[in-house]
């Protein structure tokens, strides 16, 4: 009698566990996600891939033509034949290019800005919630002080200070991180609040008393033990404070205080086309604000799911 040995089963791969996490089937079982993240995916990759995806590099001088100015969609232009999809703006600037380059400089202040107030945010509400007394004192009320006002408020304030104190030689150039420290800096607070909150429940926990024992400092128990454990509502605030840091960028460029006109984003197109919407040239306000519009509107979905998503209570 023959013993038959067993075959070992082979681990599940990381992808495999990721495919069966209930993470995954939530999402699958969400349209609105699904297409939120589709829409998403395609807008970011869009502006990442501009330079190969854009048929005019709109902000060549060289490659613009002022004969090919105020052509309508997808209809030849009158004096040179050209045909352009979404036509073409006063200065005859491919209006598909300069969105796609336009998107580029709205992602990149957004992401940014949103990378910085996540640190300045994270560590306030580390250092308040771990250490208490007067440091979370003060921190706290400052926090309370800003949110009395509006977020566009104090980032304007902070971006006309910022571009007063900066030389004139050197404003065009500094505009965009300007920029991004402004929305940064109106932002932090509600990542402030959120870790505060959560490091007073996971600080008085078993085990932070016992790294405490073993002798570990203040700042390595809120790196490496406190900050993991907070993460998770974080990363929610992260999705949907970048929809409105978009938002706020292109607020402040359609005003006129934020991308120069060398480097227009969303918000700069949008301008631009409002001075022409009442002559007829509808085209050039209309599709940058649509894909503002889907661009914003899809972060912003995304992260209301991925909140529901994250929530034990939901499930």
């Amino acid at each position: 009698m023959t013993d038959t040995a067993q075959t070992p089963t082979k681990a599940p791969t990381r992808l495999q566990r990721w495919a069966d996490s209930d993470f995954f089937y939530l999402f699958k079982r969400s349209p609105v996600a699904i297409v939120s993240f589709a829409v998403a995916l395609i807008l970011v990759l869009s502006a990442v891939f501009a330079p190969l995806i854009a048929p005019y590099n709109p902000f060549d001088p060289a490659s613009l033509n002022l004969m090919n100015g105020f052509s309508r969609p997808m209809t030849p232009n009158a004096f040179t034949g050209d045909s352009f999809w979404l036509g073409t703006d006063d200065q005859g600037r491919d209006v598909f290019s300069t969105i796609l380059y336009g998107m580029r400089i709205s992602l990149f202040v957004g992401v940014a800005a949103v990378l910085f107030a996540m640190v300045l945010g994270i560590s306030l509400g580390l250092i308040a919630g771990y250490v208490g007394g007067w440091t979370e004192t003060v921190i706290m009320r400052i926090a309370d002080v800003q949110l009395t006002f509006p977020s566009i408020l104090v980032a304007m304030l902070i971006f006309g200070i910022a571009k007063g104190v900066t030389p004139i030689e050197y404003r065009d150039q500094m505009a965009i991180w300007v920029l991004i420290i402004a929305i940064g800096l109106s932002d932090w607070v509600q990542f402030a609040r959120v870790v505060r909150g959560a490091t007073l429940v996971e600080k008085s926990k078993e085990y932070v008393q016992a790294a405490r024992l073993i002798g570990r400092s203040g700042p390595a128990i809120m790196v490496k033990h406190i900050l993991p454990n907070v993460l998770s509502p974080v990363l929610v605030i992260a999705t949907i404070s970048l929809a409105l840091a978009i938002i706020a960028e292109a607020t402040l460029s359609f005003l006129g205080v934020g991308a120069p006109p060398t480097q227009p984003s969303l918000g700069t197109l949008i301008r631009i086309g409002q001075g022409f919407l009442f002559s007829g040239e509808w085209w050039i306000l209309f599709f940058p604000a649509c894909t503002l519009l889907a661009l914003a509107l899809s972060v912003n979905l995304l992260g209301d799911w991925l909140r529901d998503a994250l929530n034990p209570r939901l499930r």
